[in-house]
């Protein structure tokens, strides 16, 4: 299959990219590499599998693809806090061309969105039925609201245009080459634990988060990418065992040196108090379940910290920001198309 990944230079993304070349797909990455970085594709840049679009996914040049998917935008509280307007012109214009270009070249489209569609939630576990509570105006409204807004997109293409959508809500997800600055609890964690800081937690840390290894994310994604009949549903893809993040922060401790001490410091403005996904329906649907326990998921992710590794800065994501969000539109980008992937002209149907 021609199989299109949008941000597939993040952390997740490029995990996405390594998996389907592994298994015999060709792949075309489609990266602007404001949070994401080369280095994570280095295992498979120059295969003649592989072809790198370096484009802001708003602006995505025409695809001739068999599926779609769509895990471009910031995602973690450091990078949509200081690239808000990016972080919703990726989840509205960017929806909006990777749909266009699913419909044209007759492509199953995967929405990956999050479990903060479900804001703070008052229904727990979260099932895919629940609708959330979510802030609008809030600090993190601008990741929470425009993930919400490109689900609404995907399900009003497929009722208006005929495109075929799914939607994939993504709980805590873990693993190598995550960001040690990208503000999330888990590289915070770590990476504190690896420079024999204190490991600070907001609040008393008593909040709970669901933590799933990567390869188990990447695996459920397949599932619902590669299977047509997901068209019109939405997944929930994470792992039900809830832990506070204290004690994340003292498994982490364990692992690395027992005598580094735990600090609290002020809760994040917003910052949901439970979090655990209900995934009856991937169960139900494809017998998926998560497969790499906690600790060994730790082991694996506190491995790979320890390797040396080029850092992707926050000044990397401000010295694009700018020339990006000026510029974008829903409109075909200008890079040339991979050979073989240019969607053949159409004449698109009078409305």
């Amino acid at each position: 299959m021609r199989i299109v990944v949008a941000g597939g230079g993040g952390f997740v993304g490029s995990h996405v990219c390594e998996r389907l070349i592994g298994d015999g797909h060709a792949v075309a990455c489609v990266d602007n590499f404001i949070t994401g970085s080369r280095h994570n594709l280095d295992g498979i840049i120059g295969h003649p599998r592989f072809h790198l679009v370096t484009e802001d996914v708003a602006k995505a040049p025409d695809l001739n693809a068999d599926v779609v998917f769509h895990l471009a935008s910031p995602a973690s509280p450091v990078d949509y806090d200081r690239l808000p307007l990016e972080t919703m012109a990726a989840n509205s214009l960017g929806t909006w061309r990777l749909a266009e270009i699913a419909r044209r070249s007759g492509a199953h489209m995967v929405y990956v969105s999050t479990s903060e569609v479900y804001g703070d939630p008052l229904v727990h576990p979260q099932p895919e039925t629940y609708w959330g509570n979510v802030d609008p105006i809030g600090p993190r409204s601008c990741y929470d609201e425009g993930k919400r807004f490109g689900e609404a997109l995907v399900t009003s293409m497929r009722r208006a245009k005929g495109l075929s959508g799914a939607i994939v809500r993504v709980f805590n997800t873990y693993g190598p080459r995550m960001r040690r600055d990208d503000g999330r609890v888990m590289p915070e964690l770590v990476g504190a634990a690896l420079e024999g800081r204190p490991l600070t937690v907001h609040g008393d840390g008593s909040q709970t988060r669901s933590f799933q290894y990567v390869d188990d994310l990447v695996e459920g994604l397949i599932h619902v990418g590669l299977d047509r009949r997901t068209d019109g549903e939405v997944f929930n893809i994470g792992n039900p065992h809830e832990i506070t993040v204290r004690e994340l922060a003292q498994r982490i401790i364990a692992l690395v040196d027992p005598r580094l001490p735990i600090v609290e410091i002020p809760s994040r403005p917003g910052d949901p108090q439970r979090r655990k996904p209900d995934i009856t329906r991937m169960k139900a649907t494809f017998g998926w379940r998560p497969q790499v326990a906690l600790d060994e998921g730790l082991r694996r992710t506190i491995d790979a910290f320890q390797m040396p590794s080029p850092r992707v800065a926050a000044e990397h994501a401000l010295e694009h920001a700018a020339e990006h969000i000026e510029s974008l539109s829903p409109t075909t980008g200008a890079h040339a198309v991979p050979v073989g992937w240019a969607i053949p002209a159409v004449q698109e149907p009078a409305s």
